[in-house]
């Protein structure tokens, strides 16, 4: 008998220290669940997730990706929130390009005592992701198998 290893999306989340992180930590401090296939990365400001950082977090196995930075106007480097917002958005579109789904790939503003929403945040990305099945589908199965490659 062979049990089937099922497949989970890996999320990785880029929070900023000073607002996206604590939204997090406040959503574990009101003890709300969030799925835990969501993994955080913290960063001084959302606006340090540069082009190459998502795609090694894509090529790294993530099947979606979250720039989590602070509210609109509330950036503690002042622009770095809505740089890091136009950087997303060229992302999506290259990832359009190259054949991967935009929905991969999204950018939220949260403040630190937001926990519940950044909590309904994971979930809702990780639910859409998990409907979009692994980013590269033979990578998954030929790791599933035990196998290295396609």
């Amino acid at each position: 008998m062979t049990v089937e290893k099922k497949w989970q999306p890996k999320i990785i989340a880029f929070c900023c220290h000073h607002c996206a992180y604590g939204a997090a930590d406040t959503a574990g401090i009101m003890r709300l669940q969030y799925p835990s296939e969501v993994r955080i990365i913290r960063v001084p400001c959302s606006g340090r997730v540069d082009e190459e950082s998502i795609l090694r977090a894509f090529a790294g196995g993530a099947d979606g990706v979250v720039v989590a930075g602070c509210l609109e106007g509330s950036c503690h480097y002042l622009v770095g929130n809505t740089r890091a917002g136009r950087r997303v958005e060229r992302m999506r579109t290259f990832l359009s390009e190259v054949g991967l789904e935009a929905e991969r790939l999204e950018m939220h503003h949260l403040a630190a005592s937001m926990g519940p929403s950044f909590a309904r945040m994971a979930a809702e990305f990780t639910g859409r992701v998990r409907l979009l099945g692994p980013v590269f589908p033979l990578v998954h199965a030929a790791a599933a198998e035990g196998r290295c490659g396609p």
